[in-house]
């Protein structure tokens, strides 16, 4: 019977808002197995999968991975393949971000049928979307609402953003709110959210509104300009200073000039990532994410309810009606990774302060841990789980081993790993990085025996 390692052929996606030629992670991982990279392109992602628009392969037969486990439940394991329908349930991505992506979210599986149903073409499946980012170079994005006392302050000093909302509207929120915006009372919260929705809609309703868009964008940019670090009345109770912000709105007019996306800053949480740095992302979250490299991982879906910074189409009534409309400091968002217990560093690792780091958010389909091995010759022995997974290194060199087969391991090899199979990770230089996601139903990884 064949290991149940195999390299895996993987493509890469070019969307404009990607990054161009080599300065795309994605391109230049893409680039270590059978792929070009033209200089003047934009490379977005490269796939890692079995999603029917871009599945893998495998580097040996020219197989695809969907094929494959398909064929052989033993990869993924009877569980998996069974409850997943013999697909991979979650897809493992690399994107590298120029421009902003679309203010967007995923639907829930429910949600997500009903769209798929009505609408096939533009949402090409019925499945979910939850989503993790780990930051592998610096990045920024817009995710969640922001706690409701900034809201209000931002409908009180940047003008032109009230003006575009609606003076009643606008007073109609910070009335709501006022002295209830961190309640945890059931019936303030609900008042709460409700008053959100209709703030939020009134704004997205002069997406239509070209002519009155127009005004208050030029509005809004020279009062960027001219105001500097007090704009926005300095940024208030927010965590970014009005500098940042009037720097922020004016990068992004810069992309998407008058579009709807440059107020929604204001609602939303602005959010810096470092390298290690990670957030989740429930179904149903409003988010986009605006620059930067990241390793992201979802359940396996391509469903986008989009309404803003993108010229593709736009749902402006799905996405009002969607979203949860929670609303909490950044910091609720952001990860926060424990040492994954179930790898051995051997005495080289373990001495050169390597580690392995667990992301594991509240969802089944995945988790993802990132090893950093900082030693020639150190090794880390994954134990086998209930489950299949996917390697990807992304700096320095080294080799995995599953059996007796030992495979070479660069930035950009991508490898499969069958379910119950022990991996051996060992580097060749004092940095040596990789991340493997996995899924595992009822596996030691979810907090089980």
């Amino acid at each position: 019977m064949r290991v149940p390692l195999m390299r895996l052929d993987c493509g890469c996606n070019s969307y404009e808002w990607g990054k161009v030629g080599k300065d795309s992670a994605a391109a230049k991982f893409a680039a270590a197995t059978n792929f070009e990279i033209e200089n003047d392109k934009p490379y977005a992602e490269l796939w890692m999968g079995t999603h029917p628009s871009l599945p893998s392969k495998d580097v040996e037969t020219q197989r695809s991975l969907l094929e494959l486990v398909e064929e052989n439940q033993m990869l993924m394991g009877h569980d998996i393949s069974k409850k997943y329908s013999n697909k991979l349930p979650f897809l493992f991505k690399v994107l590298s971000i120029n421009k902003a992506l679309s203010i967007q979210a995923h639907p829930n599986k429910k949600l997500a049928e009903k769209l798929h149903s009505k609408d096939p073409k533009n949402y090409k499946d019925d499945n979910h979307k939850p989503e993790m980012a780990i930051a592998i170079t610096p990045f920024d994005g817009l995710c969640g609402f922001r706690p409701l006392n900034q809201i209000s302050h931002f409908l009180q000093t940047v003008k032109p953003l009230r003006e575009l909302i609606g003076e009643k509207e606008a007073d109609n929120f910070i009335q709501s709110v006022k002295g209830q915006e961190t309640s945890s009372d059931k019936s303030a919260v609900s008042k709460n959210k409700k008053a959100l929705q209709s703030a939020f809609t009134a704004i997205m309703s002069d997406i239509e509104s070209a002519d009155r868009l127009k005004s208050a964008t030029a509005d809004l940019i020279k009062t960027a300009e001219t105001e500097g670090k007090d704009f926005a009345g300095g940024a208030g109770p927010s965590p970014n200073s009005g500098e940042e912000l009037a720097q922020l709105v004016q990068r992004l007019n810069s992309q998407f000039p008058d579009d709807i996306g440059l107020f929604l800053v204001f609602f939303l949480n602005y959010v810096k990532l470092s390298p290690g740095e990670a957030m989740f992302l429930q179904a149903d979250d409003i988010h986009a994410y605006l620059s930067g490299d990241i390793m992201e991982c979802m359940a396996s879906s391509d469903n986008v309810v989009r309404a803003g910074f993108t010229p593709k189409f736009k749902d402006v009534d799905t996405l009002t009606g969607m979203l949860t409309y929670s609303y909490a400091p950044i910091e609720d968002q952001k990860m926060n990774p424990t040492d994954y217990p179930y790898v051995k560093l051997d005495k080289t690792a373990y001495s050169s302060s390597s580690s392995a780091l667990l992301y594991d958010p509240p969802i089944e389909e995945f988790s993802v841990v990132k090893t950093d091995i900082k030693a020639p010759g150190g090794k880390a022995t994954f134990e086998g789980i209930d489950g299949p997974s996917i390697v990807i290194c992304t700096e320095g060199k080294g080799t995995i081993s599953v059996g007796n087969k030992t495979e070479e391991l660069g930035a950009g090899f991508v490898y499969f790993v069958g379910a119950t199979a022990e991996c051996v990770l060992e580097s060749k230089g004092e940095k040596f990085v990789t991340f493997k996601a996995f899924c595992e139903l009822k596996g030691k990884e979810n907090g089980g025996s």
